[in-house]
């Protein structure tokens, strides 16, 4: 688990590329915010967290299935991720934050990349 990274993963560049590529200017890894946030627009109070499948449980993707060996550690370990986050978001919106996840499956695909870009530029507008 050592390799896994925390910052710029190949998912997370992705929606960077597509945001500045659409004119978006944003901050990374916001310190202060709880969850620490991949990608924050401080103007818009607009926090973006970009969610690996397997580690965060994504429901209904092929790509959250659970580890056959190992099932004392694993369970725990990835629930407690899903708690986390769950925590984390909560506490950004009772501050009057905006949450948006993405998750790595929906990367893959340029038109749902897309399409997410779109909605953050429209939240953008409204702010």
């Amino acid at each position: 688990m050592a390799r896994v990274k925390g910052r710029d993963t190949k998912p997370e560049m992705r929606l960077r590329r597509a945001l500045h590529a659409a004119g978006l200017r944003y901050r990374l890894q916001a310190k202060e915010l709880p969850g620490r946030p991949d990608i924050v627009f401080r103007r818009g109070h607009l926090a973006i967290f970009v969610h690996g499948c397997f580690w965060h449980r994504h429901p209904g993707c092929e790509h959250a299935r659970t580890p056959k060996s190992r099932l004392d550690f694993w369970e725990p370990k990835l629930a407690g991720n899903v708690e986390r986050d769950t925590r984390h978001k909560a506490k950004l919106e009772a501050a009057g934050w905006t949450v948006m996840t993405l998750w790595e499956c929906e990367t893959r695909d340029t038109t749902a990349v897309q399409a997410f870009v779109e909605s953050v530029a429209r939240h953008m507008q409204c702010a």
